[in-house]
């Protein structure tokens, strides 16, 4: 999975999140938050290790994400743009006042949402090569994090085994597909045997009060 945490925040006030996997992203996404200063928007990457956290500013609005190096900048930035987007449309001057993960119980579902589409989906970079690069992704300069973070604030970015992780999560998702098939054919077989079976009891009890198998004396 290319893009493995997101949040949207309103400064350094986060107002809704999502993981994909066991990370301590946030943590090292608070820190990006408390140092990025000004009010002029912006569109920033920090490096660490093998992945990338991307940041987006807009009107004091913060959406930030973190993906793995591999997805470039134009899938990342697509997802956030989509995502400002999308949480403007939708709070509109609320995000103005609303406290700390105001937003998280139902924003959340989105960021997830979203993160599988444009991690997983063909059709997001197609989108987005069709249109062709966003200026802003042409410009941003993906630098190292310790030039955001102190030494003594940094921390170590930990996920745990992702790539085993996402693996295991597809393929509990195939099973867990399979298995409903399995029972709704299951279900529907045993659905077709008792509509026959009841079909003969009725028969049965026909022809004994019919006096034959033809239903002679009930077909006069």
């Amino acid at each position: 999975m290319a893009i493995l945490y997101a949040l949207v925040a309103r400064g350094s006030v986060v107002l809704a999140e999502y993981s994909a996997t066991s990370t301590n992203a946030s943590a090292i996404a608070r820190q990006i938050l408390e140092k990025i200063t000004g009010n002029n928007d912006t569109n920033v990457s920090y490096s660490q290790d093998r992945y990338i956290f991307h940041v987006k500013r807009t009107d004091g609005l913060n959406v930030l994400c973190m993906a793995d190096d591999t997805a470039g900048r134009r899938i990342p930035f697509a997802f956030l743009e989509d995502i400002h987007q999308r949480f403007v449309r939708t709070y509109a001057r609320a995000v103005l006042s609303a406290h700390a993960y105001a937003m998280n119980d139902e924003f959340s579902r989105v960021l997830s949402q979203q993160m599988e589409y444009y991690s997983n989906d063909p059709n997001a970079d197609r989108i987005n090569r069709l249109q062709g690069e966003m200026s802003q992704v042409r410009n941003v300069m993906v630098e190292n994090i310790d030039k955001v973070l102190a030494r003594g604030d940094r921390l170590e970015l930990l996920v745990e085994e992702t790539a085993s992780m996402q693996g295991n999560t597809f393929r509990f998702r195939n099973q867990a597909r399979r298995f409903r098939n399995t029972v709704w054919w299951s279900n529907v077989k045993l659905t077709v045997a008792l509509v026959i079976l009841l079909l003969v009891i009725v028969y049965v009890v026909l022809a004994f009060v019919c006096h034959g198998l033809l239903l002679p004396s009930c077909l006069k």
